[in-house]
């Protein structure tokens, strides 16, 4: 398992597709003198993949000299003289997606800007690699996985796996940044790496650097750790000092409390509760990774026993309520069989959820903020702090973004924040105007700006 962080433009995405032809090439030819190999390549979403990592790929091995690609399965099968290698691309979109992928029998695989992928993955895909060809058919020469990422922040698990814990067999490698902080300013690094393939060399690193801010500066270009605003914020109307102001509280007594639940790979929970005057304090949360349901019941259960002198109620993403394919029961079911008693909320439309919480930042309650953050919990701060983000749609001469906020390590607390506020109460107004629009004859309505509720 190896790991390369780098600035933009160092090469990255070229390194990695080589090193996958280079495997694919010296793998030990089987009983039919072939060398055959099975690699995936994985992104977090389609738009993603298909702009980067795959036209990265198709760059360096064309279709008129390497066979075509196929567009239905995400799959280019390339043959030449003893070589047969199949390279499978792969997204995260959605569960299936995921649970297709772990699946795989795979001589090694490719993720791509690794920072936005859940370790769970990782984990999985260590399961699903080393195992073509078949030992029956020798076996691989060479299997692994293989990494690259702009740098993460010092909270994601690739700083705590390169820098911390670094385990056996993990290696992990950071390039030279573009450019170097001295003394405030931000000058060309001569060791910077694949200057000659760059449209002006350091320069290059230069002209991207003026007018944009140091955080950009410094994790982009100079390969720092740290946490880039990306996109648009899914909530403009927060403010850290205001919000958040630094005192780490803890939950009021005899005040009901709240928790709202994000399934998926990295289940999250928040814990909060709806003063008497009607402002919110949030002062607990559990982020995982790489966990089902069933575990992070194990997880959350324990925690709510700190909390068993509260009355408690619990909500959560109506999409828990689909049966699982494996053993066909809910994630809600899975909850109750551990005596964690959960609801879903009357609603999932991305709109509705993120009112629910706005409306609680724009509220001043005897002046101040209708909505407080303890600093305890820091995965739920960061995501209202930018990490939550609409992604910038790529349309000239005009500023849009995606309906739907970039999923990371960051959104699943802050959609549980959303479950948690919609299942207590918050968006009633919206919900009942919500239900009037949805009986409308007409197109649905378009989701412009995250500062307005349903258009009106």
């Amino acid at each position: 398992m190896r790991g390369v962080m780098g600035p933009r433009g160092s090469g990255k995405s070229t390194g990695m597709s080589w090193e996958l032809m280079r495997r694919a090439m010296e793998q030990e030819k089987d009983k039919r003198a072939r060398r055959r190999t099975k690699f995936a390549v994985v992104r977090n979403t389609y738009r993603e993949l298909t702009d980067t990592a795959l036209a990265t790929w198709l760059q360096w091995f064309p279709e008129e000299e390497f066979g075509k690609f196929n567009q239905h399965d995400m799959a280019h099968r390339i043959q030449f003289e003893d070589v047969e290698t199949e390279i499978l691309f792969r997204a995260l979109d959605r569960p299936e997606d995921v649970k297709k992928l772990l699946s795989l029998e795979l001589t090694g695989a490719w993720i791509n800007e690794a920072r936005e992928v859940p370790r769970g993955v990782i984990n999985g895909l260590l399961d699903a690699i080393g195992r073509f060809p078949a030992m029956k058919d020798g076996g691989p020469t060479w299997y692994g996985l293989i990494m690259d990422t702009n740098p993460p922040d010092t909270d994601h698990w690739w700083y705590k796996l390169a820098e911390e814990v670094r385990p056996q067999g993990w290696e992990f490698w950071r390039q030279p940044g573009g450019l170097i902080e001295r003394d405030g300013e931000f000058v060309a690094n001569p060791k910077a790496e694949n200057l000659q393939n760059l449209l002006g060399g350091a320069n290059w690193y230069i002209s991207r650097a003026a007018g944009a801010n140091k955080d950009h500066i410094r994790v982009y270009y100079c390969n720092y750790y740290g946490f880039v605003q990306e996109g648009k914020p899914v909530y403009p109307e927060y403010y850290d000092s205001l919000h958040c102001p630094g005192e780490v509280f803890q939950p009021v007594q005899n005040v009901k409390m709240f928790v709202g639940l994000d399934f998926g790979l990295t289940p999250a929970a928040l814990f909060g509760q709806r003063m008497p005057n009607g402002r919110w304090i949030c002062f607990d949360e559990i982020v995982t990774e790489d966990m089902g349901v069933e575990r992070f019941a194990q997880i959350l259960g324990p925690k709510l026993n700190q909390y068993k002198e509260w009355q408690i109620e619990l909500f959560g993403d109506p999409a828990g309520t689909i049966r699982a394919q494996t053993d066909e029961k809910t994630c809600y079911q899975i909850l109750e069989a551990y005596k964690i008693k959960a609801t879903p909320t009357p609603s999932n439309v991305f709109t509705l959820r993120r009112e629910a919480v706005a409306s609680s930042l724009n509220r001043l309650i005897d002046g101040k903020p209708g909505l407080l953050i303890s600093p305890a919990c820091k995965m739920f701060r960061k995501a209202m702090a930018g990490a939550y983000y609409l992604k910038r749609v790529q349309v000239s001469n005009e500023e849009r973004y995606k309906d739907e906020p970039v999923k990371n390590i960051y959104s699943h607390v802050a959609e549980a924040g959303q479950y948690m506020m919609l299942g207590a109460g918050e968006g009633e107004v919206l919900m009942k105007k919500n239900n009037k629009l949805l009986k409308m004859k007409g197109p649905p309505l378009e989701y412009k700006d995250p500062k307005s509720a349903w258009m009106q």
